[in-house]
């Protein structure tokens, strides 16, 4: 189904609905009231909303404020997964995470992923530094334990994945990660990993990889085989590209000479050019934002379970929840695969 306008669920705060409903979730915006989205994540026992909130420009292009009203719209449209990482902005999106997540006293109906590794005071997946970033992690997230520990192979090339996963088992025993999820290994490090967790080392069981309806080379081919052979559930961040298949910014005078802007102008050629065309017509099709069909598609994906999504503007949480209830039809996909092509 595609969402409007009139869809929108009744307006309450979350406080009335969790006094009227404490078993339910808040609702998606567009479906019946607790009727709110949740799908199994992969084999680690949790359930999650089919859009993880990512807090990737908390702390950098978002101020706590906005941060905390991001936080808040997604929550009330169904929300129920956060996504960090001890390399952003300093640790301040985790700050601020953290924050919100005592303020609000919703931690216990909250699902947490945390990628570890990229931190300058403790770099890497060595035995010492993981055990102190998570410590440090969990002290600015405010919490006793983070749900999902991605690990960032691409941080460390130097320790074993057994020594990794070796301190990852005591963190799990210890209660302090519930499930360990994966970021930058390879088909035949995933491999290993299975070979490790039959001699009783910890599963990976989710994995973050960078993909979209422009950027498919990092899981098509080997990771992805080896990811549904193993049951993982893949959370696939850079849904948008950098925000580029939102549809905001279309030609490099557009956009400003920063970081951001280089990574959008990165996609401003031929082929982002006719994806974006696909998009556009698709959505006014199905009635529905350019965003929310670029989020349809990756759902559309047999082994993506729900899109890691930096956002950045309440406008965005409501755009791309749209997506949720998109369904694209065969010749919607084939469309966007010919343009992407």
């Amino acid at each position: 189904m595609a969402f409007t306008d009139a869809d929108t669920a009744p307006a309450t705060t979350r406080a009335e609905w969790r006094s009227a409903h404490p078993s339910e979730p808040i609702p998606v915006q567009g479906m019946p009231l607790g009727a709110a989205v949740r799908v199994a994540l992969g084999e680690t026992g949790l359930r999650v909303f089919p859009f993880i909130l990512g807090g990737g420009e908390f702390g950098w292009h978002v101020d706590l404020a906005a941060a905390h009203a991001i936080l808040d719209a997604y929550f009330l449209r169904g929300g129920n997964a956060i996504a960090t990482s001890d390399g952003y902005a300093a640790g301040r999106s985790e700050h601020i995470i953290g924050q919100w997540l005592r303020a609000r006293g919703v931690r216990d109906d909250t699902v947490l992923g945390v990628r570890i590794g990229t931190s300058p005071d403790h770099p890497g997946l060595g035995p010492v530094n993981l055990i102190r970033a998570v410590e440090s992690s969990l002290t600015r997230l405010q919490t006793d334990r983070i749900d999902v520990l991605y690990l960032d192979a691409t941080a460390d090339t130097t320790t074993a994945l057994e020594d990794t996963l070796a301190t990852a088992e005591w963190l799990v025993e210890s209660g302090k990660v519930r499930a360990l999820g994966s970021y930058g290994h390879t088909a035949t490090q995933l491999v290993e990993a299975r070979i490790l967790a039959s001699a009783g080392y910890p599963r990976l069981t989710v994995l973050d990889v960078p993909y979209n309806v422009l950027r498919r080379e990092a899981f098509d081919g080997d990771l992805r085989l080896v990811a549904g052979a193993q049951g993982i559930a893949a959370t696939p961040s850079q849904a948008l590209e950098h925000g580029y298949l939102a549809g905001a910014f279309r030609n490099r005078s557009g956009v400003a000479a920063s970081v951001r802007g280089v990574q959008l102008a990165a996609s401003m050629n031929r082929r982002g050019t006719r994806t974006l065309r696909a998009l556009d017509r698709i959505g006014a099709e199905l009635s529905i934002p350019t965003a929310a069909v670029a989020i349809a598609w990756l759902l559309a994906q047999r082994a993506v379970v729900a899109p890691i999504v930096n956002v950045y503007a309440v406008g965005h949480v409501d755009e791309i929840v749209q997506g949720i209830g998109a369904r694209l039809s065969r010749a919607h996909l084939a469309e966007i695969a010919r343009a992407a092509q």
